[in-house]
């Protein structure tokens, strides 16, 4: 029951959402949300160790990049149809629109884009 609680409080906030929809776009680093969404790099890396922790995202670590992207493989049962409702309702949002936008124009700042990260990223991830 506590693993059902966990998924659908990643799901709860409009900002995770959004998240999900940008990561189903396409592989992020956190800097690349932050860019997408205008948003803190403190809010973008609790609301992707949210979806990570709820088994909706991947981590792999790519020299100084930590790169984000959907766990199609690992992804299954309800969890996986929740990604696909969460996608199909996000289809027509205006605000999911404008921030698969600015994705298209977001890019990889140095290190300084995963700096603190370390903190927000689960533990089991931060071996990867």
């Amino acid at each position: 029951m506590r693993d059902l609680v966990k998924v659908y409080k990643s799901l709860s906030d409009e900002s995770r959402l959004r998240m999900l929809n940008l990561i189903l776009q396409r592989e992020c680093c956190v800097c690349e949300v932050m860019q997408a969404m205008e948003i803190s790099q403190s809010k973008a890396s609790r609301g992707l160790s949210a979806l990570y922790d709820a088994g909706f995202i991947k981590l792999k670590r790519d020299g100084l990049w930590a790169l984000y992207s959907i766990d199609r493989e690992g992804i299954k049962g309800y969890r996986s149809q929740l990604v696909e409702a969460a996608e199909e309702a996000l289809k027509d949002n205006k605000i999911a629109a404008l921030d698969k936008e600015r994705l298209k124009k977001a890019k990889r700042v140095s290190a300084r884009c995963i700096s603190g990260l370390e903190q927000g990223v689960p533990s089991k991830a931060a071996s990867l």
